[in-house]
Parts: structure tokens; sequence; C-alpha cells
């Protein structure tokens, strides 16, 4: 039974550090852009082509 209570108590701790890594998240900006990922399947990806070095065997 005494296990249930370290358990209880650990799944509290981490509950709580996720909630603050949230919080954190949220206060720090980093979800504030919605518009972007809703048109960004709408542009092509830039592909760079690879530059030919110019090496030709004579």
């Amino acid at each position: 039974m005494s296990v249930m209570y370290i358990l209880i108590g650990c799944s509290l701790f981490l509950a709580l550090c996720a909630l603050g890594a949230f919080i954190w998240i949220v206060k720090s900006g980093q979800m504030d852009d919605d518009y972007t990922p809703s048109i960004r399947i709408l542009f092509d990806d830039l592909k760079s082509k690879p530059e030919s070095t110019g090496d030709t065997k004579p």
C-alpha cells in the first residue's frame, strides 16, 4: 500500500512538470502563429539543385 503513495506522488509531480512546461511554452510565444501552418501546404518546397563542380575528365 505504501507503493501507491509513492506512485501518486510521482504522477502528481510529473503532471505539475508538464503543466509548468505548457504554461512556459505559451507565455514564451511559441504557440502564437496559427496562420502559417494553414498556408504552408500551398507553397512548393524549395529544392536546391546540386551544382556541377566542373570536374570533367579529358
